[in-house]
């Protein structure tokens, strides 16, 4: 196959060819050379054109799993008929729910060996999600339904919480060890006032730990 002389095109097909060994090898087992194999004929050279390092290619592919539900996300922030911690509420369950996290989990990149992975995951923690989660807050002030003096770093506390000391793929804890994380979570948050974690959330958050472990495991 030639080199696809329309570079999108070319681009989408490295994103698509790798998700999908992602999902079937596992990140870790997954390397550059693996995925130019199965490009049906593109060179090396095409995907460096596009990526400097495989690091780069599994965040092309989050962002196109989490795309869809990054747009629900922007669609509760703009609703009229809920108020702050409401809309808190239903961030925090759409993000629980959300079905590209089972994909992510099945790949099973461990961050704590990829530091370029966990820079441009602490990069979306501060930026974009603290963001909106902070304009919420505030909004949340404004109509009573949240008491907080400092939004800014409440949100941040809250994006650090949820994206990485949770994240089974930084902390390597057990089903065990990540239930009590969620117990004492669910815990600080009513003290501040945020009772946005319920059972099925819990739950749902369980489950993505037991799976990264069952994809972990089959790759020892």
């Amino acid at each position: 196959m030639a080199r696809n002389k329309y570079p999108e095109e070319t681009r989408n097909l490295i994103i698509d060819t790798a998700a999908r060994l992602f999902t079937e090898k596992g990140y870790e087992h997954t390397s550059i050379q693996d995925i130019i194999d199965h490009l049906g004929g593109l060179s090396k050279g095409a995907i460096y054109y596009h990526f400097k390092s495989k690091e780069e290619i599994m965040n092309a592919v989050a962002d196109r799993m989490y795309s869809p539900s990054n747009q629900k996300l922007y669609q509760i922030c703009k609703r009229t008929d809920l108020n702050g911690l409401e809309k808190l509420k239903e961030i925090f369950r759409t993000s629980a729910f959300n079905p590209a996290h089972k994909n992510m989990f099945v790949a099973a990149p461990d961050m704590m060996k990829n530091p370029q992975l966990l820079r441009l995951l602490l990069n979306e923690t501060q930026t974009e999600s603290v963001d909106m989660v902070q304009k919420i807050l505030e909004e949340g002030i404004a109509d009573g339904s949240i008491h907080t003096e400092f939004p800014r770093e409440l949100a941040e506390v809250l994006m650090l919480v949820s994206n990485v000391w949770l994240n089974p793929m930084i902390y390597h804890s057990s089903l065990e060890e990540t239930v009590h994380k969620l117990k004492f979570y669910q815990y600080t948050l009513k003290l501040w006032g945020l009772d946005i974690l319920d059972d099925e959330v819990i739950a749902s958050l369980e489950g993505y730990t037991v799976l990264y472990n069952q994809k972990k495991g089959e790759e020892e």
